[in-house]
């Protein structure tokens, strides 16, 4: 069940999508940056920040990219990957910092819902620092960082290969560990961590192909913090990036 908190806070940041800020975040990006575009390997173009960026907003951007904000909110949170997924493009400062801190650490959504995209519950992996960052990227309206956009996945060098690139741009890594490793905490899940997805245990528990797309899937959401949660991916992760991560996993030690 969601908490009336949640509730409103969800009501804010629809709310707070209707509203376009967009002469404050040019003002602000007038002062600090220009807009260049670039081709990148796929043939699609990609904005780049050309001079002086605020190194606050800079780390936000990068934090945006690596703990995969981008793979449901979409590149500089401009949408357009699920229907019932927000952009954040035009939120700025609608929502205050405390609002967003909250969010991010609390997670939102329809927890009991798997078929429907939920914001994790980031408050044991993500530092003050980093939310911080995270604020102040929005607040700044998302503007082009140079480098901050998310891992290219190979192709056409086998699934494995691309399942590991994905692995990283899903943010798979930041609570998994390398390699699939394990060992981040999650001090109050009943093992104090986040599962490993390598070792003799995990494979006789995720022993075929499909077992291991479906806890993809649904997730492990618990729905409140402060333990650690693992998103709802359906409807986000499409068919054949699945298939990639989990031959890579497949790969893994004690496969």
């Amino acid at each position: 069940m969601e908490s009336k908190g949640t509730s409103v806070f969800g009501a804010m940041l629809v709310a707070g999508i209707a509203l376009v800020i967009a002469v404050g975040a040019g003002a602000w990006a007038a002062g600090h940056y220009s807009a260049k575009t670039v081709t990148v390997g796929s043939g699609t173009t990609t904005p780049v920040a050309s001079g002086p960026v605020d190194p606050t907003i800079a780390a936000g951007a990068h934090t945006f990219v690596q703990f995969a904000c981008a793979q449901c909110h979409g590149e500089q949170g401009k949408g357009g990957v699920s229907p019932v997924v927000p952009a954040l493009d035009t939120i700025g400062k609608t929502l205050t910092a405390a609002q967003l801190r909250h969010i991010i650490d609390h997670g939102l959504g329809v927890s009991s819902n798997p078929t429907r995209p939920y914001m994790p519950v980031w408050g044991a992996v993500v530092s003050n620092t980093q939310v911080n960052d995270l604020v102040a990227y929005l607040h700044a309206g998302l503007p082009a960082v140079d480098g901050a956009t998310p891992v290219s996945a190979p192709t056409g060098q086998g699934a494995a290969v691309a399942g590991a690139a994905l692995y990283v741009r899903y943010g798979c890594i930041n609570c998994h560990g390398p390699n699939g490793l394990g060992g981040v905490p999650n001090p109050s899940a009943p093992d104090k961590v986040v599962p490993a997805l390598s070792g003799a245990k995990f494979f006789k528990q995720f022993n075929t192909d499909a077992k291991i797309i479906d806890v993809i899937r649904s997730g492990s959401v618990i729905g409140k913090a402060p333990i650690v949660s693992m998103p709802h991916w359906g409807g986000i992760i499409p068919e054949a990036d699945l298939q990639a991560l989990v031959a890579y996993i497949k790969t893994l030690k004690s496969s």
